[in-house]
C-alpha cells in the first residue's frame, strides 16, 4: 500500500515538473512608487545616494472582488520597516552593476560529516542590540571556524515583520531580513564563510507563512485562498499562521523559485527545511504520537500534495546543485524520507533527529540514579537503517524563554555564584559541567552522521533567550507581561566562553576538542559501529565507532580501576579525548602518557579487550595507533645508528 502511494506521488511529481516547465504564468498587476521612507537603524549610516536607492518603496495595485487593494509584491527582493511604523514596505533594490557584490570564493566541498553551528545574526552580538551581517561576518564566522565546525546554519534570513518569531513567521519570502543589513551585506557574509571553508545552510520556512495582511501574503488578492488553503484548513491553530496549498501550481512555482533564488542569488549551500512534519500531515503532527506503524504515514492524514512538493523541491535542488545539502525537520519518522526521489523517496539528505533533545530534558528532570543506560542508547540509535541524521543535544528551541538549556537544567542558580575560578566550585557545578560534556559527546558519538549546536550552548550559555517584547493583552482579558522591549537576554555572551577566569571556558574548550577529534577521525560517518556494553548497575556505556573506543561512566561516585572494555582491532590505543582533563574543567584523574594494549580473548562479544581506568562522570575516547609497528622500527634503527 505504501509503495503504491509513493508511486502515485512520484508520477504526480514528474507530471508537475513537466507541466510547470511548459507553462508560463501571467499576472496583470500595476507597479507604482509610493512616498519615500527613512532608513532603518541597520542601514542609516549609508551614503545619501545609497539611501535614495535603497528606500524607494513599491506596491502593486490590484482590482479585487472586494475593491482595490495595495500589496507588497509577493516576489519583492528587499523590504524595510520604517521607524515608528508596524508594517514593512517593499523596496525596489537594484544597485548599479559596479556596486553589486561579486562573489570571490567557490563553494566549499561538501564534507562527509556535518558539524553545524546553528546561529541567528541578530542576537549574535555580545551587546544588547540587533547585530548586523557585517559584524557576524567579521566576528562570529572566525569563531565558528576556530571551534571546529564545518557548517553554519543561519536562522531568520527570510524577512519577518515580527522579530520575536525567530524568523518563522515569514512575510517576504525572497527578501533577506533588512534588520541586519542589505542583500549585498548578506552576500559578503556568505562569501567570507566560503573563504573559511564553511558551508552556509539556510533555515528555510516553506511550511507556513505569517498571518500579516499589510506586508505578507495573507489575503494577497483580497481572498484567503490565493496562496493558502481556504477556511480552517489554511490556518495553523497553534502557530497562528497560514498554511500553503501545495496542490496549487502557482504555489509550487512560488516556493520552488524561492528555493532556487537563495541558492543562485546568494550562493547558499543548502537548506534546513523547517516544520516538515506539519507539512506532511493534515493533523500537522500535533497531539499525535507516532509509533512507527505504517498506517500513520500512508493514510488519509497524509497531505500527498505536500509530500509531492517536498519531492519536487529536493529533486530540483539536487538536480541543479548536486553538492547542495537538504535537511528535513521531521519528528514522525516518515519512511523513505532520505531516499532519492528517483527511488521513490522524499529526497532529503538528512533527517533532523529531534527525539534526542526531548530525551535529555526528560532525564534531566530525574535523579542520576534513575537514568537508564539502555534507554539513552536506544534513543540515540533509534533511526532507520542507512538514513543519515543530524543529531543535537539541544537547539534554539531549548534556549527560548519558558524552557531551559541543558546547562541551566543541570546548574540553575548556582551558575550565578560558582562559575568563577577564583572561588571554590559547588557539587552542583561539578556535576553539571561533567554531565554537560558527557551528554554532548555521547550525542555526537552515537546519534547520527551530523551534529548541530546552537550558538553559545557549547559553553553552557547561562539563562535563556527572551526577545524584546511589550505587554500583551489577550482577548480573554489576561495580560502577559513584557520585558519593556529589552535586548538584554537577546544576545550571546561569547566573552563568557573566552574568559580565562570562568569555568565556561573549559566547557567551550571541550566542545572545540570534540569537534576536532571528529574532524580528524571522522567517527560520525564510520561504517563500523558496535555497542558492547550498557551496564545498568555500573552505569557504564562502551561502544566503538571506526577505530575509536568510547567509554562513558555515568555513575555519580563509583570509579573503576583496571576496567576491561571490549574492542575489535588489535594493537596499541591512546587517549585522544578526556572529559576529565583539567583543561576542560575536570579533575585530571587520567594519565595521557599511558599506553593501552589489547589482549586476545572474547569479552562483551568483542574478540579483544583493553584494561582502562574509568573515573566517575567521565567520558574517554581511545584511538588505535595503527602505524605504531613502523614507528617503533624506525626508532630502534635510529638508536642502533647512534650506538654505532
Amino acid at each position: 500500500m505504501e509503495q503504491n502511494t509513493f508511486i502515485i506521488c512520484l508520477c504526480k511529481a514528474l507530471y508537475l515538473l513537466a507541466l510547470m516547465y511548459l507553462m508560463g504564468a501571467r499576472s496583470q498587476t500595476k507597479l507604482f512608487k509610493v512616498a519615500e521612507i527613512q532608513p532603518t537603524p541597520a542601514l542609516k549610516n549609508r551614503k545619501k545616494k545609497e539611501q535614495k536607492r535603497f528606500f524607494d518603496p513599491v506596491l502593486i495595485r490590484m482590482e479585487t472582488r472586494s475593491g482595490v487593494k495595495d500589496s507588497i509584491p509577493a516576489w519583492i527582493k528587499f523590504s524595510v520597516q520604517a521607524p515608528g511604523e508596524i508594517p514593512y514596505s517593499g523596496i525596489y533594490y537594484d544597485p548599479p552593476e559596479e556596486e553589486k557584490y561579486v562573489f570571490k570564493h567557490p563553494h566549499p566541498k561538501r564534507p562527509k560529516s556535518l558539524r553545524i553551528y546553528e546561529s541567528h545574526v541578530g542576537m549574535s552580538s555580545m551587546e544588547p542590540l540587533i547585530n548586523t551581517y557585517a559584524n557576524f561576518r567579521d566576528n562570529v564566522l572566525p569563531r565558528i571556524k576556530r571551534l571546529g565546525y564545518n557548517a553554519v546554519q543561519i536562522m531568520a534570513i527570510q524577512e519577518h515583520s515580527y522579530y520575536a518569531s525567530f524568523g518563522y513567521h515569514v512575510t517576504n519570502f525572497f527578501a533577506p531580513s533588512s534588520r541586519f543589513g542589505t542583500p549585498d551585506d548578506l552576500k559578503s557574509l556568505i562569501d567570507r564563510a566560503h573563504e573559511l571553508g564553511l558551508l552556509v545552510l539556510m533555515d528555510i520556512v516553506h511550511s507556513h507563512a505569517s498571518n500579516n495582511v499589510l506586508d505578507g501574503l495573507n489575503m494577497f488578492d483580497g481572498t484567503d485562498a490565493h496562496y493558502f488553503h481556504s477556511g480552517s484548513k489554511g490556518h495553523h491553530w497553534m502557530w497562528d499562521s497560514r498554511l500553503f496549498n501545495y496542490g496549487s501550481w502557482e504555489v509550487l512555482r512560488f516556493l520552488l523559485s524561492n528555493a532556487r533564488w537563495w541558492l543562485e542569488e546568494y550562493k547558499f549551500d543548502g537548506f534546513r527545511f523547517d516544520g516538515v512534519t506539519s507539512m506532511m500531515y493534515t493533523h500537522h503532527g500535533l497531539q499525535v504520537a507516532f509509533t512507527g506503524n505504517y498506517n500513520e504515514y500512508f493514510g488519509y492524514a497524509t497531505d500527498v500534495d505536500a509530500v509531492v512538493y517536498l519531492m519536487l523541491v529536493n529533486d530540483m535542488i539536487h538536480g541543479l546543485y548536486p553538492e547542495a545539502v537538504t535537511i528535513g525537520e521531521d519528528v514522525s519518522g516518515m519512511p523513505t524520507f532520505c531516499l532519492p526521489v528517483q527511488d521513490g523517496g522524499v529526497g532529503f539528505d538528512y533527517r533532523l533527529h529531534m527525539a534526542v533533545a526531548d530525551k535529555w530534558i526528560e532525564l534531566l528532570k530525574k535523579r542520576d540514579e534513575d537514568w537508564k543506560m539502555g534507554d539513552i542508547v536506544y534513543t540515540l540509535v533509534n533511526r532507520r537503517w542507512l538514513e543519515k541524521c543530524v543529531v543535537y543535544a539541544e537547539s534554539h528551541d531549548q534556549a527560548l524563554v519558558g524552557d531551559k538549556t541543558i546547562a541551566f537544567w543541570l546548574m540553575d542558580k548556582d551558575m550565578y555564584d560558582f562559575m568563577s575560578l577564583d572561588r571554590p566550585s559547588s557539587p552542583i557545578i561539578d556535576r553539571g559541567i561533567a554531565l554537560h560534556k558527557m551528554i554532548r559527546l555521547i550525542t555526537m558519538g552515537l546519534g547520527g552522521e551530523g551534529y548541530l549546536n546552537f550558538m553559545g550552548n557549547e559553553f553552557g550559555h547561562p539563562e535563556w533567550i527572551d526577545f524584546p517584547r511589550g505587554e500583551q493583552h489577550l482577548p480573554s482579558g489576561k495580560v502577559i507581561p513584557g520585558n519593556n522591549f529589552s535586548y538584554d537576554k537577546c544576545r550571546r555572551r561569547f566573552d563568557l566562553g573566552d574568559a580565562d577566569y570562568l569555568r565556561y571556558k573549559g566547557m567551550q574548550q571541550f566542545d572545540q576538542a570534540m569537534q576536532h577529534v571528529e574532524a580528524k577521525y571522522g567517527f560520525m560517518t564510520s561504517e563500523h559501529q558496535y555497542i558492547s556494553r550498557k551496564d545498568e548497575g555500573e552505569r557504564v556505556i562502551v561502544f566503538e565507532r571506526g577505530n575509536l573506543v568510547f567509554v562513558f561512566n555515568f555513575h555519580w561516585h563509583e570509579s573503576y580501576g583496571g576496567y576491561r572494555v571490549g574492542c575489535s582491532k588489535p594493537g596499541k590505543y591512546k587517549i585522544v579525548l578526556d572529559s576529565d582533563d583539567l583543561l576542560f574543567g575536570g579533575f585530571n584523574r587520567l594519565n595521557h602518557d599511558v599506553e593501552f594494549f589489547s589482549t586476545e580473548g572474547w569479552y562483551d562479544n568483542r574478540p579483544r579487550s583493553l584494561l582502562v581506568y574509568a573515573p566517575n562522570r567521565t567520558a574517554v575516547v581511545y584511538a588505535l595507533v595503527e602505524d605504531e609497528p613502523k614507528a617503533t622500527g624506525n626508532l630502534q634503527l635510529t638508536e642502533n645508528v647512534k650506538n654505532c
